[in-house]
């Protein structure tokens, strides 16, 4: 009864009560886009890298070896012999093995020296594999496949040569104009700091700074990759495309090692016993945990988001009681016909209270789909322009949590109009007294 009551009367300041709607719709609908994104933003910055088990380079802390290999970020790592790098090779527990050499820069992007095992294994995302949009990997010693922001930014595209140089800065005298490397490939969009990279062959990156010239590698044809395929070769698998057998050359050493075990649960005994080697000092590190560390030192921010999408929601809030007590007057004719049928003044209370409520629920419900749409249409979008990719269910335990706490929120602020309304039909009844 009370509920009917508490919609006729919300029906009867129709306009008031949409405006008060259309208000906390757009305070929840924030603090729920900050809470999915927090959280979607989370999972994917801890699968910027995928498959990798175990990250390995010279001692120089976990979040460097981290930052260096991943992100590109920072300075890399004094090298490691090739020698170690062999002896993980043959290693039992490895599967796969990605050689990195770092230190290059080409117009202040970062330069990464690697093998076409690169294309191969790297994955980012949901266990997502690179892909060409154009050109194919590796196919001579002095190929190169740059991301796509590279391309995008400085016009590149597949038979354009490049200069790299020597360090890390944006300007450099020291460029290796005697050695240009040619763009085989360019990789499709990731949103990762693949986009931003220049991967050259570790042959051809040695030449460079040997300053020798070495004979050209044979070019070999062999069936494409199903990862590595440009968009055409995607809608025909039968296609065949070059690839240079990068692997065969030695280094002398490299900056870091990605390592993909046979079976994951090996990990930490690899790790411990890379940790221990006397050979040669090499740190090993897990990916996940490294990154999950990094993101725990950005957590300020984090939290700092979702408190100023907090402290919108109970400004709405404080709206939606600011409206309720705004309305009293108009309401007294109501409230004395009320307390003639009968209607206490705690029954005056509740109907207040069920108002209040009855608008945040109705908020909360549009606020939800409006959300999830919203998500679902700009994923494609999210997932290609900044690597955000939406997983299921896009809400969480947190996103219940949130809806509780603006509900507890809701009933609490309601008390000063509904206090109003009971005081009112206390003076109402003693006027009939």
């Amino acid at each position: 009864m009370l509920s009917t009551i508490a919609i006729e009367s919300l029906k009867r300041r129709k306009a008031t009560a949409i405006l008060t709607i259309l208000s906390i719709t757009i305070s929840i609908s924030l603090l729920l886009c900050v809470d999915i994104v927090r959280n979607q933003v989370k999972t994917s910055f801890t699968r910027t890298v995928s498959g990798v088990d175990l990250i390995v380079g010279a001692p120089s802390g976990q979040l460097n070896l981290l930052l260096s290999s991943v992100f590109n970020i920072g300075t890399p790592t004094k090298g490691i012999d090739y020698k170690s790098v062999a002896s993980l090779k043959t290693n039992n527990q490895v599967s796969w093995l990605i050689p990195l050499s770092l230190g290059d820069t080409h117009r202040g992007f970062r330069v990464v020296g690697t093998t076409n095992s690169f294309f191969e294994h790297f994955k980012y995302g949901d266990m997502q594999h690179l892909a060409l949009s154009a050109g194919s990997v590796f196919n001579q010693s002095l190929s190169a496949v740059i991301g796509s922001d590279i391309a995008s930014k400085l016009g590149y595209g597949v038979g354009d040569e490049i200069v790299i140089s020597h360090g890390l800065g944006n300007v450099s005298f020291n460029n290796h104009d005697k050695h240009p490397f040619i763009v085989s490939g360019v990789l499709e969009k990731t949103g990762t700091p693949v986009d931003k990279a220049v991967y050259v062959t570790l042959q051809g990156l040695e030449e460079a700074h040997s300053g020798s010239q070495r004979a050209t590698a044979p070019i070999v044809r062999k069936p494409a990759d199903n990862h590595i395929k440009t968009s055409h070769e995607h809608e025909h698998d039968e296609l065949t495309q070059v690839s240079y057998e990068s692997d065969a050359f030695t280094p002398q050493s490299v900056s870091v090692v990605m390592l993909g075990l046979k079976h994951r649960v090996t990990a930490l005994q690899l790790q411990y016993q890379i940790n221990q080697s006397k050979k040669e000092p090499l740190m090993a590190i897990l990916p996940g945990m490294a990154l999950a560390e990094l993101w725990q030192i950005m957590g300020n921010i984090e939290a700092l988001l979702l408190g100023l999408s907090g402290l919108i929601v109970i400004c709405a809030l404080i709206g939606l009681a600011t409206m309720l007590l705004a309305t009293m007057r108009e309401r007294y004719q109501e409230i004395a016909i009320l307390r003639t049928i009968g209607a206490g003044p705690f029954t005056l209370l509740l109907l207040v209270q069920i108002e209040a409520m009855l608008l945040t629920v109705i908020s909360a419900v549009v606020s939800i789909a409006l959300v999830a749409a919203l998500m679902n249409a700009l994923k494609p979008w999210l997932s290609g322009t900044y690597g955000l990719f939406l997983s299921s269910p896009l809400f969480g335990k947190s996103s219940v949590i949130i809806i509780l706490l603006i509900l507890s929120c809701t009933y609490l602020v309601s008390l000063f109009p509904a206090i109003a309304a009971y005081k009112r039909g206390l003076h109402a009844g003693l006027s009939q007294h």
